[in-house]
């Protein structure tokens, strides 16, 4: 049952912008997950998507992913929906966006695709991190800024996710050590880049063909980093055809072996699997952390 007191809080909102009362006419499930439910809302002034929770469980969780949207946004490289708004109602907090309707992949998707993140990582700031702290999933994601990728890698990606993971129970002591021996050679292992505007999680799921057939971003966990982040990302969970990775790579080649560093690049989005959890994803990072220490 959609909630009463974000429809109220909705049709109040869309009555104050479009300066006159809107009252809501149908809603239309479309999943969720552990976090979020979402719906499709038709109202008397058009469609929208809505994302509802449990406001005391995420705190503050729509506000990030509604500015990481609008700096995705305003980089104007590739579409995500534009935000609308979010609010806090009764027990619940929502996130308002545009809905757009699902098309299908125009004959050019992937060479676009590719192309335009390659546009998207060319923005860029002195700094790696963010001015604000977000989420990646459920978990707090720390965006501390630093001005080395390494360091800004290791303490406000993997170490934190390794401390919980191993007070989870979820990895052993040796492979604590492991992870140390591994953030002493991670300079060797990793060129340096500027840092890059990133989506942050861009695996297969968290993107949608909009009307026109072209990409359109969705779920992001954004902020400055190595762009290699985002390219191993869309290997982890199926991988997107090579088309993209040849036209991102014509656009803005990446360096030399980056291919065999998409694994290093996933020990932070599987640490965060193991951490939601636990199962097959430990294994994964056991494997991996064995053969790059």
């Amino acid at each position: 049952m959609f909630p009463t007191t974000v429809i109220q809080r909705i049709e109040t909102f869309l009555s104050g912008k479009i300066g006159k009362s809107v009252q809501l006419l149908s809603t239309t499930p479309l999943g969720g997950g552990c976090i979020n439910e979402s719906a499709k809302i038709s109202t008397s002034s058009g469609n929208y998507f809505v994302k509802y929770n449990t406001a005391s469980k995420f705190p503050g969780m729509f506000g990030k992913e509604a500015l990481g949207l609008q700096l995705l946004d305003a980089a104007s490289e590739i579409r995500v929906p534009e935000v609308l708004h979010h609010d806090i109602a009764g027990e619940y907090s929502f996130l308002l966006l545009e809905y757009m309707s699902e098309g299908t992949r125009k004959p050019d998707f992937w060479h676009s695709f590719g192309r335009s993140l390659a546009a998207l990582h060319r923005h860029t700031q002195p700094l790696f991190g963010l001015d604000h702290d977000n989420f990646m999933g459920s978990l707090p994601q720390s965006n501390r800024q630093h001005a080395d990728w390494i360091r800004f890698f290791i303490e406000e990606r993997l170490e934190p996710q390794v401390r919980i993971a191993r007070e989870k129970g979820e990895i052993s002591l040796l492979q604590v050590k492991q992870f140390e021996r591994l953030y002493n050679r991670l300079g060797g292992i990793i060129p340096e880049e500027k840092p890059a505007l990133l989506h942050g999680d861009l695996w297969n799921g968290n993107y949608m063909v909009d009307e026109t057939g072209n990409a359109c971003l969705i779920d992001p966990a954004v902020y400055y980093g190595h762009r290699e982040i985002d390219i191993a990302m869309t290997r982890l969970f199926g991988g997107f055809p090579n088309e993209f990775y040849g036209n991102y790579h014509d656009a803005f080649p990446l360096e030399k072996g980056w291919e065999n560093r998409i694994d290093l690049f996933n020990l932070y989005p599987l640490l965060i699997h193991v951490n939601l959890f636990g199962g097959g994803y430990a294994s994964q990072v056991k494997n991996i952390i064995q053969r790059y220490s």
